[in-house]
Order: C-alpha cells, then structure tokens, then sequence
C-alpha cells in the first residue's frame, strides 16, 4: 500500500481521492494518535482548525471537524487563515495540535490536510506514518458528555496580525508596496498589517470567492506581480501563495527576487542584528549554487536538506538555528515562527528596505544567481508522490550514462539534481550551468532519458 502523506501532508483532488469520508477518518486516527503522543491520561484534548478559501475547505472542515468532536477533542474554528497562522495559534492557544485544510500553490481543485503538533511544527514521519496505520481500526467511541464540543474563535485574525506586528522589528511608513495575495488565505491578513505597520499597499488578488485561488496569481503565476509593480510606480512588490507559507518578489524594476534572494537578504539583515544564530542558514538540495556561493563570501555557513521545509525546519531545531527556508518561498523565520511564513518574511523583507533605504534590487545583488532550467517529467499518477519513477531511472542503462555525461560536462561550474516530487506524481531534473543554454540542453537530454527509462 502506498504512503498517504506526502512531503506537506495528505493532498489529492477533493471529494475524488481526497473525500469527506478520508478526512473524518484522518481526523479520527489524528486524534488517537497525538492523543497518546500528548499523554493526555483522559483529559480533554484541544485542536484547532483553519483552512484556507477553496469550496471544498467547506466540507472538508465539517468532516474534519466532525472527526475530531466524535473522538472527544474540543475543536476551536479558526477560520480562513494562512497556515503559518494556524501553527501559531496551536501555540498560542496551548491546543494539543492544529489541522490546516489547504493544497497550497496547487490548483483549486486540489485541497489537503496536514497537522501541526502542540509545538506548531510539523508531524514528523513516525507520527504520520501512526495516523496512516490507524486508519479504520476499531475504536470505542465516547457518548454524552464525553463527546468534543465546537467553539468559533472570533478573534482568530487579529491575534496572527497583532503577532506579525510585534515580529517587524521596523515601521514601513514611506514604502509602496503591491501584494498578491493569491486570492487565498493572506487576502485579509497581508494587506491590514502591511497598512499597519505604515506602507502605502496595493493589493492584487486579493477577492477570493472559493474557485479562483491561484489561479494566474501568485507565488506560482508572479507576472501580474511584476506588471503591478512597475505599473504603480512600486518599491517593491511581494507574492503569496494559497495559504500564504512561501512568498515571492519583484523589484521596483519588475525583476523576479525568488526564494533564495530573499534568505539572503534575510541572512545579512539578522546577522547584522545579532539574531543569526552561529552564522548558518538552512536551506534545501534546490538553492542555487550562487546562493551557496554568496553566503560562502559572506561568512555564513550554508546547511543543506532534503527539498520540503518540514526538513528545513528539523535541521533548524536541531541546531537551534534561526533562519532556513527553500528557494520556492518558503522562508522560516526562526526565532518568531515555526514554519514557513510567507507574510512574515515579506515584512522582514520591507523593514529592511525602510531601514537601510536601499531598493529590493540593490539587495538582492548580494547573490548573484547560475541559470538553473528545471523540468518534470511525468511519472505513475498511480504512484504515491515521492516515488514516481526516479528508482526505475536510476537503475536504467541510458539514464545512468546521460547523467554520467551531464556530471562531466558541468565539473564545477554547475551541478544537476534528479529527485521525485514530494507532492506531485512527477519526476524533477534541474541542472544549473554557466549559461542558460547550457542548462537547458542538458535539462532537456537527461528529461529524455528519464522519460525513456520510465516507458522501457
């Protein structure tokens, strides 16, 4: 039997492979499980759930929500929020775990379920591979008063903003900024603390009516972000995805600064502040080897991970570093948070551009980034995503010899990384290169060659 939890959680096309009946089963064993990893001892357990806009978030919450109350855990309602906001509020509202409802950056007929322990991080692979374990087994359930009761917390929104507030270390009066909030989960949080904090905010994308997340917005679609930058006559420009965990940017000029500009800009601006923990920053296998090199350059030790940021996010805690994040977006801000914040990010971003005064363009230019061309190429949709296909390619004659030949022409100048997705049923092929060219001919050669070894 396949793993149903991916690198994020468990996702799948609503009511198609990710149905009502999955959820409240999930929510059930979620609720056994972390119930024994808690030591409740017969105490009550307490959850809290968010979602992000999409139609089905309706009728998945209800199934999970239902799950949850019918296992005896007290549920609290939060509402359309980020998932970072989610995480937080598990904490901050001493719940024993949190539930986010929510595909992310994927379309929006996708949805997903992920959890976050009572410490606002990530399950890890044992807790998820227990809840999967624990699925359909037989279990005595409570009656009358034992049963979860269900509470709304109304003030949900302002507790996550007024938390962003005090993470800002400067006011952003003087700054304009556009933000694309994905038509998601950041279209009323994003733009009322921007506004709070002092910025003159254009917000974009920011009308969600359940169907239109993502869709040609974004952190996954950036092009209506750069034209309304420069459009508005902008400083700058930050981009959201679904549920507002990663975040993307464009300078005054339009030019795209992604994930890893981002970290960089970060990693100096807490540096500078005390607040790096032993100069090191955590990121993943994806970041461009010009990030690598500029930290290097810099004095600051780069880590590396497994691509997703529940691996950053280990690695993180494990050495009790304070910055780490993915060149995606996702971007983890250590000492206030503990998971990707997209929104949290953003705001750090722009207090540096109010305190030092210099443009987004300016210090992003501290990396110079190497062309890194990426392809998928489609494995087994039957597969579990994280298996689909790259085994059969490694152990294919052509592939193998493709890659050999990529690896020698490249030396140092450049590097290629195959790997499955984490989320898709798709196989990744990045190569970087000197020239962009160059990155795309080997790109393409050895996605032949994955292609051809998953058809043999």
């Amino acid at each position: 039997m396949s793993r149903l939890f991916g690198t994020d959680g468990v996702r799948g096309v609503a009511n198609e492979s990710l149905t009502a009946e999955l959820a409240l089963d999930l929510a059930v064993a979620a609720a056994h499980v972390l119930g024994e990893s808690a030591h409740a001892n017969g105490r009550r357990l307490k959850a809290v759930v968010g979602r992000d806009p999409r139609a089905s978030g309706e009728f998945l919450e209800a199934a999970v929500v239902s799950g949850l109350a019918s296992a005896g855990v007290d549920v609290h309602l939060l509402g359309v929020l980020p998932t970072p906001a989610v995480a937080y509020l598990t904490v901050a509202s001493e719940a024993d775990f949190g539930v986010v409802i929510s595909a992310s950056h994927n379309p929006m007929p996708d949805n997903g379920i992920k959890f976050f322990a009572a410490d606002g991080g990530k399950l890890d692979d044992g807790l998820e591979g227990a809840i999967e374990a624990r699925l359909g087994a037989d279990w005595q359930r409570p009656v009358g008063a034992a049963v979860g009761r269900v509470s709304r917390d109304a003030d949900a929104l302002d507790r996550y903003v007024d938390f962003l507030r005090r993470a800002v270390p400067e006011p952003l009066a003087g700054l304009r900024l556009v933000l694309d909030c994905a038509e998601g989960a950041a279209s009323v949080a994003a733009p009322r603390v921007f506004r709070a904090l002092g910025a003159d905010v254009v917000a974009i994308h920011s009308s969600p009516d359940g169907l239109n997340i993502n869709e040609a917005c974004g952190s996954t679609h950036v092009d209506p972000l750069r034209a309304s930058v420069v459009a508005e006559y902008a400083d700058a420009g930050f981009a959201f995805d679904g549920d507002a965990d990663r975040c993307l940017a464009s300078d005054a000029s339009g030019r795209l600064v992604d994930g890893d500009q981002l970290l960089a800009i970060l990693a100096l601006a807490m540096r500078e502040r005390g607040e790096l923990s032993a100069d090191t920053v955590v990121t993943t296998v994806m970041s461009n080897l010009g990030f690598v090199r500029a930290m290097q350059a810099e004095g600051i030790r780069v880590l590396q991970t497994s691509v997703g940021d529940r691996y950053v996010l280990e690695a993180m805690q494990k050495g009790a570093f304070t910055l780490g994040g993915e060149q995606s977006g996702h971007i983890i801000v250590g000492n206030h948070a503990t998971t990707g914040d997209g929104v949290l990010a953003a705001l750090r971003v722009a207090a540096r551009l109010a305190t030092t005064g210099r443009p987004l363009a300016e210090l992003a230019a501290v990396m110079t980034r190497l062309p890194q061309v990426l392809v998928n190429v489609t494995g087994d949709p039957a597969r579990e995503p994280g298996q689909s296909g790259v085994a059969d390619a490694a152990a294919d004659p052509g592939f193998v010899e493709a890659l050999a030949r990529a690896e020698a022409e490249l030396g140092e100048s450049g590097r290629v990384l195959v790997r499955p997705s984490g989320t898709e049923p798709v196989v990744r092929v990045m190569v970087e290169a000197v020239t962009e060219h160059q990155a795309q001919r080997i790109a393409d050669e050895l996605a032949t060659a994955v292609r051809a070894a998953l058809t043999s």
